[in-house]
């Protein structure tokens, strides 16, 4: 099973690779805030308890996005893999990831990061903001904030995966099927 994990900041382009993984590999597309979304709506436990700290303005804890994870393993036991969108954003996550995929015999094959640089980003997030309509996209003050915050808070996960030999980085910056096929050739040597 092809198990992959897609990291990078907002703007570094996880979201174009992502979709040519999944076509290429036949990955499962696990993002964590679809998964919300899709278990609130559905009404399942794990939703409404979700929603419940959600309306408080309270973080999901780690174990009710687990169990969410869990249920999707579950729903796509045949599944070539999936590719984790998202998830995990910091090492009790990645832990916690390692023993879920354990105890359905599998594990992470790989973690693949764009590295883009912060003012790259910026111009990237400033023209995807002209025409997505995010206003998340639209305010350089609050991209800023959010590269700063990745870069602050997810750097761990990248040490913790690159411990186990699983990390690799790839130069965010160029031509998407350079990019992508640069990622093929790593997925294909970690598997």
């Amino acid at each position: 099973m092809l198990n992959l994990v897609l990291f990078g900041p907002p703007g570094a382009g996880k979201g174009t690779q992502s979709e040519k993984l999944i076509r290429k590999y036949n990955l499962v597309h696990l993002s964590t805030g679809d998964l919300l979304r899709s278990q609130i709506s559905a009404g399942t436990e794990l939703g409404l308890r979700a929603k419940q700290l959600m309306d408080q303005g309270l973080l999901v804890p780690d174990e009710v996005v687990i169990g969410m994870i869990e249920n999707k393993l579950e729903e796509n036991q045949s599944a070539a893999g999936f590719i984790f969108d998202g998830f995990p954003r910091t090492v009790p996550q990645a832990e916690a990831l390692d023993q879920l995929l354990s105890a359905h015999n599998t594990h992470i094959t790989t973690m693949i990061a764009l590295v883009v640089d912060d003012e790259e980003l910026t111009k990237r997030l400033l023209l995807r903001g002209q025409t997505s309509g995010r206003p998340d996209d639209q305010n350089e003050e609050l991209i800023r904030r959010r590269v700063k915050e990745y870069n602050d808070k997810t750097a761990p996960v990248a040490g913790y995966y690159s411990n186990q030999g699983k990390f690799v980085a790839i130069n965010g910056i160029g031509d998407i099927e350079s990019i992508f096929s640069l990622i093929c050739t790593n997925i294909e040597q970690a598997s």
